[in-house]
């Protein structure tokens, strides 16, 4: 997030303060399985420590700071923090597993939709977890992430705003899939957006709220 130390608990109220309609983030597993949120692989970039998030347990990941005094949080933190709806970004199958158990234990169909990269991903909690809403992310596609989108039982494309072509939108409405726009952060952006007649679009700045409604 543009305004606070990212994926932390102080960047997540921050956009419920602003008034976002979804709050978007990343979700990784500690080497003692616990969901941790965090946009990266690693911890060195947003955090004052080194090394994989796999290789570190939830206690030793507790420890960081990752900005601003803010604690690396788990999942069922921000869950208890912001009631906004959220959009759960998954890395691989296994995070796919662990997010399952906690929104079926918790009864988070309705609040969650849980995206990702990675088809088998996707593909993986629709299955696990009959009804939730789910979205293929893409950076570098054609129209065949519509179709990839379809056959791990997407509901949404989420495409990089600066790839995005008329021809793309049009195939996915064919195939009633919604799109969202990321990242969002320039009034060119926004213009696209709106011209493109995109369901939404993900922000680092929930500041332009004031002229759309997106996620951040």
């Amino acid at each position: 997030m543009g305004l606070e130390p990212e994926n932390t608990l102080r960047s997540f109220v921050a956009a419920q303060q602003a008034g976002l309609d979804v709050i978007e983030l990343d979700l990784h597993l500690s080497k003692d399985g616990a969901l941790v949120v965090m946009h990266d692989t690693d911890v060195d970039r947003t955090t004052d420590g080194t090394g994989a998030i796999a290789d570190k347990t939830l206690a030793e990941l507790r420890t960081l700071d990752a900005g601003r005094g803010e604690r690396v949080p788990v999942f069922e933190e921000v869950l208890d923090a912001v009631p906004t709806p959220l959009q759960a970004e998954i890395k691989d199958v296994a995070a796919a597993r662990a997010l399952a158990e906690v929104i079926t234990r918790r009864d988070l169909v309705s609040r969650v939709e849980v995206s990702s990269f990675h088809d088998d991903a996707v593909a993986e909690i629709a299955r696990l977890v009959p009804g939730v809403r789910t979205a293929l992310i893409a950076s570098r596609y054609g129209t065949d992430v519509v179709d990839r989108a379809v056959a791990a039982g997407a509901a949404t494309v989420c495409l990089n705003i600066r790839r995005l072509t008329l021809e793309v939108v049009e195939h996915a409405r064919k195939a009633d899939l919604r799109i969202i726009g990321w990242v969002v952060n320039t009034q060119d952006h926004l213009r696209l957006v709106r011209a493109l007649e995109l369901d939404g679009a993900t922000t680092d700045y929930p500041e332009i709220k004031r002229t759309g409604r997106f996620t951040a």
